[in-house]
């Protein structure tokens, strides 16, 4: 997932002023490890006026703090005041995926998001997207898609995804072979029961 982020501005609004204040402090603090102390700072700076960057950086704290919800919420709602953030849309999907009630379609969706806005040369950083991607793929069952991202990733220089690979091909095969034996045991003549109830 991603980190947080401080935006430059040239606020003279004087809460947008306090609002930035509180953001760069919480910033400061979750840099130093005080997870706590920076949530409380994003959550004042959302509470003077709220924006993406607050909103994004509140749902890190909570995300690290293990508030799965209240993460999910910070970033839907910094998704609605900036929808193209790639960061946002990545940390929302972990955060699906993780919580106890796993949502590995909503995942999907925002890891889709993301992936669809890359270029077609991705960046390093990029094929874990790709990676990620494939893990919620897989998870929910679409394995030639997960396949074809797992090699993506292991090209731009994944490495543990060619064990992913190893495995998903051998899930395949293993789904190919369980559907032919399937189709096979349909078509044996005789193989149903045809025998009528005798009343005595």
């Amino acid at each position: 997932y991603a980190t947080s982020t401080t935006p430059h501005s040239t606020a003279t609004d004087p809460a947008e002023v306090e609002a930035l204040r509180c953001l760069e402090q919480g910033t400061q603090k979750l840099e130093e490890g005080d997870v706590q102390a920076a949530k409380h700072l994003y959550q004042r700076s959302i509470q003077i006026k709220k924006n993406a960057s607050s909103l994004f950086n509140y749902g890190v704290t909570c995300y690290h703090l293990k508030e799965f919800n209240e993460a999910i919420e910070a970033w839907k709602e910094s998704i609605a005041l900036q929808p193209s953030s790639p960061d946002a849309h990545t940390n929302l999907a972990s955060a699906y995926i993780i919580s106890p009630a796993a949502r590995p379609d909503l995942a999907l969706h925002h890891l889709q998001h993301v992936y669809s806005s890359l270029p077609a040369s991705l960046a390093p950083e990029d094929a874990e997207i790709a990676f990620n991607l494939a893990a919620v793929l897989e998870a929910s069952g679409r394995l030639e898609e997960a396949l074809e991202q797992y090699k993506r990733s292991k090209d731009f220089g994944v490495e543990r995804a060619a064990m992913h690979i190893r495995n998903v091909s051998a899930k395949i095969l293993g789904r190919k072979m369980n559907e032919a034996s399937e189709k096979q045991g349909s078509e044996t003549p005789g193989s149903s029961d045809n025998k009528s109830d005798e009343k005595h």
